[in-house]
């Protein structure tokens, strides 16, 4: 505690004693100060106590005694010494009225009592309190550090945390989760502070928020004063501490909340060593598994991502959309320098604030990696060039905080009606594009990279986010026909049929299709048509004679029913009101 004007009164080496202002002498004293300036105030900072002899001062006039507490008061003086036996026997009625109609507290001063003495006094408390703050400070931090390295981890640093600040503490994932909180009801508390940790996504680290501190009634929430310092070394925000207190934190506890902030950072932000070694053993063991070799990517994968190879997997291909506000290579892995330029070139551009647009593949990484470390899986990531590649276990978190975020870009974005709308808007909003293959085991990790890699091509193709091989090949063919190359095709194989309609000597595109969706029906399709069995015969001679093509050939019969719907006309949908 910082020294009061109640600790210098029951000083018995100062022998004060009050005369006005007794209801305020728990104030906290900053500073002891002499000034004998009939109006000192310019040369006050708060938090003094003013000693004085009222050499200069008219000190028996009422009118200039109340204006010049009022001034002091107005200062933030929190009391003010008057020294007796110098200039004054006694301390004037007119100060004293002044300084109870004002409610400053007035201390009598005696002779044998010099002003350095009130100093050295107000001096000494103040390094007392600073040296149990520091000391309080180390052991804090030894505690905290004794927690983090502990089995319990983070969670046990926090309620360390609480603990010392009196309040209490939670901590954020890079996704904006709550990871873990302390105590155990803090936890809801915390969550209502998520759109405050999500804020910090966008800024280098360190950086820091305050909020709330107000409330109704005291216990009551919204009283809380939180305060949110991101964990992180530059390159992107890796966490967020939030400590909520009833008051402002003192020096104690500031010295607890930045230790807490230093070994979360190196418990979240792994060293840049440390993380390219675990990059180049992960990009081996893919090798290995590509190549056909999963016995010894076993054995390289050790303890690491050998899990990971236990159960069956999925293997995820991504690469950002180039053309908008999304970098074509990934930072995920980029120095800090290189991420900071990035990312000030995405808030030049308009994207600030966004850091899916800055660094679409990183922040993947980042949700998955996050999902993954809360439910404890492995997770395998590896840059390949311009995108990334990554192992993760099928039906696990990271399978699914992928999902998520696929699905987030989705609803931000909008999803248009037509397939070459929606490749437009991929562009415009730089997003990512993702393909997932079949859960696939070690022997078969080639077969699901081409799934992947095909069901990417289908994501780029149609626009989508992401793309399930599954869904590929459980669904209809024609998506994949919404290309330029195949309707290219198409339009030239139909295009001399077209000609022929247009001349209105027939109707030979409308009476081909008629005719192949029934299958070489003459009846069924005529009737179809409104026509006779023997005008549809004639009409499909003319069709063989004008491409030259034999309509018993069945791959002649195919590549015209594709070509046919490869240029169909889009069927109108409409919006419900």
């Amino acid at each position: 505690m910082p020294p009061t004007l109640a600790s210098l009164v029951h000083h018995t080496a100062l022998k004060l004693s009050v005369l006005a202002g007794e209801d305020r002498l728990e104030t906290p004293v900053r500073w002891a100060h002499v000034s004998e300036l009939a109006d000192p105030v310019p040369y006050m900072e708060g938090g003094e106590l003013l000693l004085i002899t009222a050499m200069k001062l008219d000190a028996e006039d009422p009118a200039a005694m109340a204006r010049y507490v009022r001034r002091l008061v107005g200062a933030g003086v929190v009391g003010l010494g008057f020294a007796v036996g110098v200039a004054y026997d006694e301390v004037p009625a007119a100060l004293v009225a002044a300084a109870k109609e004002e409610g400053l507290p007035l201390l009598v001063v005696p002779r044998r009592t010099p002003f350095i003495a009130i100093s050295k006094a107000v001096s000494a408390a103040i390094a007392a309190d600073q040296y149990r703050a520091v000391t309080a400070g180390f052991e804090a931090q030894r505690e905290l550090t004794r927690a983090a390295i502990g089995a319990e981890g983070p969670a046990a640093l926090l309620a360390r945390l609480a603990a010392h600040v009196d309040g209490w503490a939670a901590l954020y994932d890079a996704s904006g989760s709550v990871v873990a909180a302390a105590p155990d009801w803090a936890a809801r508390r915390a969550a209502r502070h998520t759109a405050d940790a999500e804020r910090l996504r966008a800024r280098p680290a360190p950086a820091s928020v305050v909020v709330g501190g107000s409330g109704a009634e005291a216990g009551d929430e919204a009283t809380d004063r939180v305060e949110l310092q991101s964990l992180g070394t530059g390159r992107r925000t890796r966490g967020v501490l939030a400590v909520g207190t009833g008051a402002p934190l003192g020096t104690a506890e500031r010295y607890a909340v930045h230790s807490a902030v230093a070994l979360l950072t190196l418990t979240t932000e792994r060293s840049r060593a440390l993380r390219e070694a675990e990059q180049r053993l992960g990009t081996a063991v893919l090798r290995m598994l590509l190549a056909g070799e999963p016995d010894h990517a076993r054995a390289v994968a050790g303890r690491l991502y050998g899990e990971l190879l236990d159960a069956p997997f999925r293997m995820l291909v991504a690469e950002a959309v180039p053309g908008g506000g999304g970098q074509a290579s990934h930072t995920a892995y980029a120095t800090d320098e290189t991420a900071a330029e990035a990312s000030a070139a995405g808030d030049a551009s308009g994207g600030a604030g966004d850091p899916d647009r800055a660094d679409p593949l990183g922040v993947l990484v980042d949700a998955m990696e996050a999902a993954a470390a809360r439910a404890g899986e492995a997770v395998l990531v590896v840059p390949d060039g311009e995108r990334l590649i990554v192992l993760a276990p099928d039906g696990g978190a990271a399978v699914a905080g992928c999902t998520e975020h696929a699905e987030g870009i989705e609803s931000r974005r909008g999803t248009a009606t037509r397939p070459r709308d929606r490749g437009a808007a991929a562009t415009q909003c730089g997003d990512l594009v993702i393909g997932l293959s079949a859960p696939a085991g070690p022997i078969a990790a080639a077969a699901a990279y081409r799934q992947a890699e095909q069901a990417l091509s289908v994501a780029r193709r149609r626009g989508r986010v992401l793309v399930e091989h599954e869904h590929v090949a459980a669904g209809s063919l024609l998506p994949l026909l919404a290309d330029d190359a195949v309707r290219a095709f198409a339009d030239g194989m139909l295009r001399a049929l077209r000609d022929h309609d247009a001349t209105g000597r027939g109707d030979l595109v409308a009476s081909l299709r008629a005719w192949l969706s029934r299958h070489g029906q003459w009846d069924a399709a005529a009737a179809d048509l409104g026509v006779h069995r023997h005008t549809l015969r004639y009409r499909m001679r003319r069709v063989e004679e004008i491409l030259g093509r034999s309509l018993d050939d069945p791959d002649v019969r195919m590549e015209l029913w594709l070509a046919l719907k490869a240029t169909a006309p889009a069927t109108p949908t409409l919006k419900s009101s």
